[in-house]
């Protein structure tokens, strides 16, 4: 990535599900907004940052786009641990029994 935003390379958009590139997408639409209202007013200090926020928009778009047509894979979903059934409070002895036997069939 020659110009653009550090944290937003293509590799990492990989990373990002669908809802994630979605408010990324968001973030950066909204940054090109007070960057062109600041540029219109007199007040923007860095015209390559306009120019860096509309790549990062199109890579988005183009991540959505590949991952839409089957290009590009979308990310694994994150496997949660299955919380288990016992309770906080200490079970008597035959109750804990009774439990390990159902985990167990």
């Amino acid at each position: 990535m020659a110009i653009g935003s550090k944290e937003l390379v293509s590799a990492e958009l990989d990373t990002f599900d669908d809802e994630k590139l979605v408010d990324e997408l968001k973030k950066a639409k909204e940054e090109l907004f007070n960057l062109r209202f600041q540029s219109a007013t007199g007040q923007l200090e860095s015209h390559g940052r306009l120019r860096a926020v509309k790549r990062d928009i199109a890579r988005i778009y183009t991540v959505i786009r590949e991952r839409e047509l089957g290009i590009r894979a979308t990310p694994a979903p994150l496997e949660v641990p299955a919380k288990s059934k016992k309770s906080t409070k200490k079970a008597s002895a035959p109750e804990a029994e009774a439990e390990t036997k159902e985990e167990a069939e």
